[in-house]
């Protein structure tokens, strides 16, 4: 079992090395978002500095690479799917969790990474966050990132349809965001839009992440959205390992 879960998770890890390009292009835009952003939030951001801003801003640019890099790593999937090669690892001696598990521990792996250069250029800009603050977020996102790919591996093992896929994530992934407050707090918000934050649980994750970074480990938020993902990940995995397993029939 966890021979051929690593098995797949080296195989996984050497493909993205020898085509690293893709992992850096997610990367590049919650990149972007910080450089071109965050100054914009300092300046409404009356009497705080840009490190009180960037402490604000982090937790949230975070939250976006877990979501949005995990999100869509289905699709290749459903290439496999249709010519063939999943179906074969399907049927093998292999213990099927792990043809999903072992991709799944590649994305978040590669989820960590992405976020300590987020970490690395935010504290070159001025961001002094709490250290287990941070260790403790890198946890969060990675639980996070594990909820998105089992969510996207299991959908593209139901649909096997890169358009009723598409048109699903982009349904849902701009109401999910909208009320994180990974842009600007949702204390700006008006009630209702604030009410109806309180049912997505990537707000409470966005929550707990900056009461992380502020070192206010008290904060009601963080044992909220550990346990919320945490058992959301483990929904998700299930759903598309139990996918997996219907493949060989």
């Amino acid at each position: 079992m966890l021979r051929h879960t690593m098995l797949f998770l080296g195989y996984e890890l050497r493909a993205t090395l020898r085509n690293p390009v893709w992992p850096l292009f997610g990367l590049m835009q919650p990149v972007l978002y910080l450089i071109l952003f965050a100054p914009l939030v300092a300046n409404t951001n009356a009497g705080g500095t840009m490190g009180d801003t960037l402490r604000m801003f982090t937790p949230g640019v975070m939250m976006m690479i877990a979501l949005f890099g995990s999100l869509f790593v289905g699709f290749g999937m459903i290439n496999e799917i249709r010519n063939g090669y999943l179906e074969r690892l399907a049927v093998s001696a292999v213990w099927r969790p792990a043809i999903v598990l072992g991709r799944t521990l590649r994305d978040m792996i590669v989820l960590v990474v992405q976020a300590l250069l987020v970490i690395a250029l935010a504290t070159l800009m001025g961001m002094r966050a709490s250290l287990p603050g941070l260790a403790l977020m890198l946890v969060l996102m990675a639980a996070t990132g594990l909820l998105a790919s089992g969510l996207s591996y299991g959908m593209a093992l139901a649909l096997r349809d890169e358009n009723g896929m598409s048109q699903i994530m982009q349904f849902f992934a701009l109401p999910l965001i909208m009320l994180t407050g990974i842009m600007l707090p949702m204390s700006l918000a008006p009630d209702w839009m604030r009410a109806v934050a309180q049912f997505n649980p990537l707000y409470h994750a966005v929550e707990a992440g900056r009461a992380l970074f502020d070192g206010d480990f008290s904060d009601g938020s963080i044992p909220l959205a550990f346990g919320l993902i945490l058992a959301l990940s483990a929904i998700s995995l299930r759903w598309s390992v139990a996918s997996m397993r219907r493949i060989a029939g």
